[in-house]
């Protein structure tokens, strides 16, 4: 492909509106070429940052009028499905945002639709394998340098959330992540999950029940636990520990200027998602352009990858509401997605 992928984002909320400035400003080789948004409003002020894109209130009529080449599927997950269903009608590449679905069923649909066509299609919007101490502790596993990894200690913390956010969403909308990256990581599908809750944050809100705890045990004998916490206050935070039998790795620990004052030491948290993975959120959009131009269409978690943290993310609700230990079974991965 010698012209510039012309790429539809759908949604133009926070993360859609983010990917479009991202396109238009810091990837090679794609323009937003339609923004898909009902509410005018905020498609018109999205659009806004694309320029010559135009605006459509549903994929279905971009698809129509062959403004786009392929699709970037920001809106909220429960509405992924009514979109990848079209978009995938229409054989386009997908870069769809966390989660593929909002729970296994549908997303064994998605995959039973995929597989219709001649490759995979859809690429799942799980960023942090696209940041580089993810990627370099990875790398350390793989080698072996400090012997076999043991255990993962991972924390996920925010300072506040929203009001729409609910108690399932420690899991659905956070933890999940989690579910996809640590796998990843250790080179091992998740076998079960347990939730344990400490004592509660007097600052959380009534709705939510958290901190949490996630213990997940991987099939590969791995143990990992994820602090899941969402009012903590002073910023964003995502870190993770790898024990190894010869040594200790850790990533995610604040960076920047440090100042020494009044008996303080200070470094600068993050405080949003958006600018602890500013760099993987790159990362990722510019390789799937440009696997997009070359014809592989994924070069990242694809809908496979997006249907096991699904059931991840089941078991996890289960063992939130009272289930104890949750197994993760998951059927033989078809020969599609080898």
């Amino acid at each position: 492909m010698t012209n510039e992928l012309r790429i539809a984002v759908v949604g133009a909320g926070m993360m859609g509106a983010d990917h479009i400035k991202r396109i238009t400003h810091r990837i090679a080789g794609a323009r937003v070429s339609a923004v898909v948004e009902p509410d005018a409003d905020r498609a018109a002020a999205a659009a806004a940052n694309a320029p010559g894109a135009l605006v459509f209130a549903s994929v279905e009529d971009a698809i129509a009028a062959d403004a786009l080449d392929a699709v970037l599927i920001a809106v909220p997950g429960q509405f992924h499905a009514p979109v990848l269903r079209p978009a995938l009608d229409a054989g386009l590449p997908i870069l769809c945002e966390k989660p593929l679905t909002q729970d296994s069923a549908s997303s064994w649909e998605v995959l039973e639709l995929e597989q219709k066509l001649d490759k995979p299609h859809i690429q799942v919007g799980f960023m942090r394998r696209f940041d580089a101490e993810y990627q370099e502790l990875r790398q350390l596993v793989e080698s072996g340098a400090s012997g076999d990894l043991m255990m993962v200690r991972a924390v996920h913390r925010n300072p506040s959330v929203p009001d729409s956010y609910t108690n399932d969403m420690l899991i659905t909308d956070s933890v999940v992540h989690e579910f996809d990256v640590v796998p990843w990581l250790a080179g091992s599908p998740v076998a079960s999950v347990e939730v344990k809750f400490p004592r509660r944050n007097s600052h959380a809100p009534e709705r939510l029940r958290e901190p949490i705890l996630v213990i997940m045990e991987l099939e590969n004998g791995v143990l990992v636990d994820v602090e899941m916490n969402v009012s903590v206050g002073f910023g964003y935070q995502v870190a993770t520990e790898a024990v190894f039998e010869q040594g200790v790795a850790r990533i995610g620990q604040p960076s920047g200027m440090q100042r020494w004052e009044r008996g303080n030491h200070i470094v600068k948290e993050h405080e949003t998602f958006v600018t602890r993975f500013a760099s993987a959120y790159d990362a990722q959009i510019q390789r799937w352009v440009d696997a997009v131009r070359r014809g592989d269409l994924v070069d990242g978690p694809n809908a496979w990858d997006g249907y096991l943290v699904a059931l991840s993310c089941e078991a996890g609700v289960k063992a939130m509401h009272g289930g104890g230990i949750v197994p993760v079974t998951a059927p033989e991965r078809p020969a599609f997605y080898a």
